[in-house]
């Protein structure tokens, strides 16, 4: 069977990483296609290097992303006729979503933010939709997720990969942070101000950083998305944050890291799940799986740039990565099964996927 894995955020080639292993392990045959958009690239390149690049990234207002969404589409759509794949797979790609149905192949989504505006178009058009256990009964039914197409698995989209790594000690050296000194390490990750969620500014954020910038015995990390974030963050940090030019090992950094602080949604549940200190600052309608870490005391919410100060180091402890592979290889399987067993038309819809471990989201 041939699948087809598109990559169109800098996440996705984390999270499919290990589902693209366990597929060819199978038996079966992945192509992958990769938007240029972000670290996506970048962050592909060491698990796929012959990932097919089509698309770039994604401009800000509504026309511009229109054009470009369908400029994406139709590339798309050219390569899957020539590969002709089985099944189309995705985090909610709308380009690779509508390529695919247009061609009237069987089209496999995943989504954890039910305020996408875009998930009106992505979860029609998929043919399966896998959604976190947090979002059932949410409005993601009224988004066309109903019964019929919806499967619902016991855990994040976070869990799936994050034991899919062994800590690299040599990050922090590599950015300049010594921890021997004395230094506390703030990881920040910006906000994702081109997504169509996101079109607004968050102060808040600018203001924690700035607040952090001045801290002698801090060092702050910050991950930007693209090349104006870079420049306004070297300009309100005065060269005193650290700023990386290229994508670095994240899951390391953050499993290091005193304290991490998240203006999106991904780094910060791998930053809670992994048991760091974690502050949201996202700025958009909380996603329920945020709130969900939140009730069970893993988040908190960033109210004012005074809670960070003063940065108080982490018990140095190690991470329990045997629960994590657990827990990636139980959530491993299921997707699999639910994208395997969907392409060949023996998927059973509507029902709730189980992990096969006592571990309950850990």
């Amino acid at each position: 069977m041939k699948v087809w894995i598109d990559l169109s955020n800098s996440p996705h080639a984390l999270l499919f990483a290990p589902i693209s292993r366990r597929l060819e392990a199978a038996g079966h045959e992945v192509l992958v296609t990769a938007r240029d958009n972000a670290q996506t690239v970048e962050l592909a390149a060491a698990t796929w290097p012959c990932a097919v690049i089509l698309g770039g990234e994604s401009p800000k207002g509504r026309r511009a992303k229109a054009a470009v969404l369908t400029d994406r589409v139709r590339a798309l759509r050219r390569w899957a006729q020539a590969e002709r794949p089985d099944v189309a797979v995705s985090h909610n790609s709308y380009a690779q979503i509508v390529a695919a149905r247009s061609l009237r192949m069987r089209t496999v989504t995943a989504m954890d933010y039910e305020h996408q505006p875009a998930n009106h178009v992505a979860f029609r058009l998929a043919t399966l939709v896998l959604l976190p256990e947090a979002l059932r009964g949410s409005k993601v039914v009224r988004q066309g997720a109903g019964p019929r197409k919806a499967r619902f698995y016991d855990g994040l989209k976070e869990e799936l990969y994050l034991g899919d790594f062994s800590p690299d000690l040599g990050v922090c050296e590599a950015l300049g942070v010594h921890r021997s000194q004395g230094q506390r390490l703030v990881v920040a990750r910006t906000a994702p101000t081109r997504a169509m969620y996101h079109q607004f500014e968050n102060s808040l954020f600018a203001d924690t950083l700035e607040l952090l910038s001045q801290q002698p015995d801090v060092r702050c990390v910050v991950l930007p998305r693209h090349p104006e974030q870079r420049a306004m963050l070297y300009e309100l940090g005065g060269g005193r944050l650290i700023v990386p030019e290229h994508a670095v090992d994240s899951r390391s950094l953050m499993a290091a890291a005193d304290l991490v602080i998240g203006a999106g949604g991904t780094m910060t549940r791998e930053a809670a799940l992994l048991g760091v200190p974690t502050l949201t600052a996202f700025a958009g309608e909380p996603p329920t799986v945020d709130v969900w870490l939140e009730g069970q005391g893993k988040l908190q919410r960033l109210t004012h740039a005074s809670q960070v100060v003063p940065v108080r180091t982490r018990p140095r402890r190690d991470l329990d990565l045997d629960t994590l592979r657990r827990r990636s290889d139980g959530l491993l399987e299921l997707f699999v099964e639910a994208v395997t067993q969907h392409a060949s038309g023996r998927a059973a819809r509507g029902r709730r996927l189980t992990p096969p471990t006592p571990a309950a989201r850990s």
